[in-house]
């Protein structure tokens, strides 16, 4: 299960399900190539926990990095499309990348991090160091992504691939 990002110019997105479907599918056969880049990014199952971590903060704005976003025009219907979809417009990036820039993980983290660590199993429990530094890691990339988004003036794509 990833939560997969794309940065790009508006221009060069269609509000188009089908259309962002393979859009968003051609940049994750390439992902390692836009990661480097700058232009991607994806965080592997931990997307719910890291927005919950977020909204802890209660900020208008908690809800950009992980869930922002609108549904793009005709989704396939019949219930939960696959890939769920989310588009974010410039203005939207930028928000969520003041909120970023803004709030401290060791303020998220002194709020929400024993509620993350209790939903990990034993195997994970022993270790909470680790968990931090994987959560504070998911952190500081959303941050650089969403700054060089936008610096850039870029709008983000996002998709869940499960």
């Amino acid at each position: 299960m990833h939560l997969h990002l794309r940065a790009a110019a508006e221009t060069d997105i269609r509000d188009d399900y089908a259309w962002l479907t393979a859009f968003m599918g051609v940049a994750w056969d390439h992902h390692e190539v836009e990661y480097a880049a700058g232009i991607a990014h994806s965080i592997e199952k931990d997307y719910r926990l890291l927005h919950e971590m977020y909204a802890e903060c209660q900020d208008a704005d908690a809800w950009l990095p992980v869930f922002g976003g609108r549904q793009p025009a005709d989704p396939p219907a019949g219930g939960l499309p696959h890939p769920p979809l989310m588009l974010m417009d410039p203005a939207e990036a930028g928000r969520a990348a003041a909120f970023l820039a803004a709030v401290p993980f060791d303020d998220l983290w002194s709020r929400a991090g024993a509620r993350i660590l209790s939903s990990f199993g034993p195997g994970w429990s022993a270790d909470p160091d680790r968990i931090r530094r994987i959560f504070q890691g998911h952190h500081q990339d959303l941050r650089a992504f969403y700054a060089r988004a936008a610096a850039a003036g870029h709008a983000v794509v996002k998709a869940g691939w499960f």
